[in-house]
């Protein structure tokens, strides 16, 4: 099965592999931000006042009434007056002493002057015809007004507008491609090249079917595949031609891309990979011409394999839905099936795709010639988990006395994501606790925090609410426990975990496939068994139910609506795959009407079943729910010794014992459930 931790990398530039450097993108960005940073400085120290607004008036005051000024220079769309001094002026050495600089010269005649900037140059003119008039005998002086070229001014504002240009149009090709963008390394001029990563002869993939465990079944398939991109020759002198393109179907984390990579590592070909949204773009036609861009790398590297990942994001079916359509979408899945269709089946190249929802890819992609072989990936049994939970262990130090075998039965449903995720757990905790090993206790910790969430030891609940608690799950384990074709149990807490859940009872499911009407009923009636014991003991019910009442309906309604179980409803299946997503029901309100009336007697035949099976074991619920409030965990051996054994031949299963000290059961410790 899976095994991500050995799983290498298959995305982004690697060190030294000729990605981009980050010291190049540095350096850039601070030379445009220094040559910036001087413009503006610049343009702040050429405009900015030379003088103060205060030096109008001792311009006026002094200067001017004293007869020290020789002539004005008005520049107007500057705003600034220019006074040039006479040169034997007694306010020449005011002015040095007060501002502790010495005035500038005229370049043409060596006068002294300075500048100072005012509001508008019209009120300027207008404040010096006041002084004027209010000084007939002053003799006015010589004025000229004119306005001044600047070329520094407009050639700093246009450099500064096309750095900014320039950094925007760099900033949108980095987005829209570049690194790791749309485009690739080429940027928007490369957005429509495909942008599968390629691994290949000499890129190295360390994964081989020796790290793929618990898919017996499926590696047989894929294995003629891989001998026929070793041997084509074998297949082609007999007139034989492999398959196309190969569908692996699975639930999530059963190992479908881990087999994929597996072939490559196993063939020693150029392998593409990618995934079904990478064909996915804004731009129109992008879709379509990365498809046509990635079968012509194929064909330069044949034979090899291209893997596409999640490829419902792209293949799903045409036209089923008119409002949701997307024509971008369909525009890329045509273009993959015209590609699949064009090149013969002694090229080399094979498709492989995996999905978790092959009930939507469209019908085209299925048919004979393209995806026609289909490779389903289930879920491991027992043997497969136990495989699977080897290939996991192989890096953690474990305890000489775990048990393998009793891990793959107490891990009923668990995928190879789950199992990895239950090694790292344990492995986690073992370390937490300081041992030198991780045990068979571990393990379970990681169980039930896998299954249930963390353990909420300091959850506060009230002493009536912990006893209604209690008696629920003595009511689940009585039912159990004396129900024939009920699940064996492993154990039953009260300890709350996750968001949610108060206490649970956990079973061990059998492996089967089939179902018969018996088995379901128990089941139904083990699930009503914490409602059932609290009406008995209580005389009135909780919300504890809630979910134990969304299983059975959702059984009920199956039984029904699904597997013909109703003489009433009769031997019809309203259930399609296909219409999941739909607001449509194939049959009318009466027949509805009379489902829910089915699905509602189902119900209320096993709760007065479960009624009955209770009030005729009080006592050992009873019994069950004082212990509980007491330890708060009852394994197997501990319910045994409380009500006696199962009275039914119980069907094989291994237990871990829990670990006692001074004749205790050890509280806290989790055990898996389905």
């Amino acid at each position: 099965m899976s095994q991500e931790n050995k799983t290498p990398r298959m995305n982004g530039p690697e060190k030294g592999d000729g990605g981009p450097r980050r010291g190049s993108k540095f350096n850039i960005y601070w030379i445009y931000a220094i040559i910036a940073a001087v413009l503006l400085f610049a343009q702040f120290m050429k405009f900015a006042p030379e003088t103060t607004q205060t030096w109008e008036q001792e311009f006026r005051d002094k200067m001017l009434l004293q007869g020290d000024v020789e002539r004005l220079d008005l520049v107007k769309n500057k705003d600034r007056v220019r006074v040039y001094i006479k040169p034997d002026s007694v306010y020449k050495k005011f002015y040095a002493d007060k501002t502790k600089q010495t005035l500038s010269k005229d370049k043409v005649k060596g006068v002294p002057l300075f500048e100072f900037e005012v509001n508008t140059i019209d009120k300027f003119q207008e404040r010096m015809a006041d002084v004027y008039k209010a000084n007939p005998g002053l003799q006015e002086v010589p004025t000229k007004i004119f306005s001044e070229g600047d070329w520094f001014g407009p050639v700093a504002n246009t450099v500064l507008s096309l750095l900014i240009i320039i950094g925007a149009w760099i900033l949108l090709m980095r987005k829209m491609g570049g690194q790791g963008g749309a485009g690739g390394p080429g940027g928007i001029f490369s957005i429509g090249k495909s942008k599968a990563t390629l691994f290949d002869k000499g890129a190295k993939v360390n994964i081989t079917f020796a790290d793929v465990a618990g898919l017996d079944e499926a590696k047989v398939e894929v294995m003629e595949i891989v001998d026929f991109l070793k041997n084509p020759k074998k297949y082609t002198s007999l007139g034989g031609k492999i398959p196309k393109g190969a569908l692996l179907v699975g639930p999530p984390g059963t190992g479908k891309t881990l087999l994929a990579k597996a072939m490559a590592g196993e063939a020693q070909v150029p392998f593409f990979s990618l995934s079904g949204s990478d064909f996915v773009e804004m731009f129109v036609g992008v879709g379509a011409s990365r498809v046509r861009d990635l079968f012509k790398q194929a064909r330069e590297k044949a034979p090899c394999i291209i893997f596409i990942d999640e490829i419902d994001a792209i293949g799903r079916a045409r036209g089923r839905n008119a409002i949701m359509s997307n024509d971008e979408r369909e525009n890329t899945l045509n273009q993959l099936l015209v590609e699949m269709d064009g090149f013969g089946g002694d090229t080399g190249i094979i498709i492989l795709a995996a999905t978790n929802r092959p009930d939507v890819l469209d019908t085209a992609l299925l048919r004979p010639g393209r995806f026609d072989r289909q490779i389903s990936i289930d879920k491991p049994d027992v043997k497969g988990r136990e495989a699977i939970f080897k290939v996991h262990l192989n890096p953690i130090k474990i305890s000489e006395t775990l048990d393998l075998h009793k891990l793959a039965e107490q891990t009923p449903g668990f995928a190879g994501a789950d199992i990895a995720n239950v090694c790292n757990e344990a492995a986690l905790i073992a370390a937490r606790k300081g041992k030198d090993s991780v045990d068979m206790l571990d393990f379970q910790d990681a169980i039930d925090r896998v299954i249930g969430g963390l353990e909420k030891k300091n959850k506060i609940i009230a002493p009536h609410e912990k006893s209604i608690i209690a008696y629920h799950e003595a009511g689940h384990a009585v039912c159990g426990w004396f129900l024939e074709y009920a699940y064996p149990l492993l154990k039953v807490t009260i300890v709350p975990r996750g968001t949610a859940a108060l206490g649970y009872a956990q079973y061990t499911p059998t492996e089967q496939y089939l179902y018969n009407t018996d088995q379901l009923m128990d089941q139904i009636c083990m699930t009503l068994g914490g409602r059932a014991a609290e009406e008995i003991f209580f005389g009135k019910i909780s919300t504890g139910a809630a979910n134990d009442l969304q299983q059975i309906t959702r059984i009920a309604y199956s039984m029904v609506t699904a597997y013909g179980m109703n003489k009433h409803v009769g031997n019809v299946s309203f259930y399609d795959p296909s219409q999941e997503n739909t607001f449509t029901k194939p049959f009318s309100e009466e027949t509805g009407k009379l489902i829910d009336e089915e699905v509602r007697d189902i119900i209320e035949t096993a709760y007065k079943r479960t009624l009955d099976l209770l009030t005729e074991k009080k006592q050992e619920v009873e019994i069950l729910a004082k212990e509980l409030l007491a330890k708060e965990v009852l394994h197997k051996s501990d319910v045994e010794t409380l009500i006696g054994k199962r009275p039914f031949e119980e069907k094989k299963i291994l237990e871990v014992e829990p670990e006692t000290k001074g004749g205790e059961t050890a509280e806290g410790q989790t055990t898996p459930q389905s």
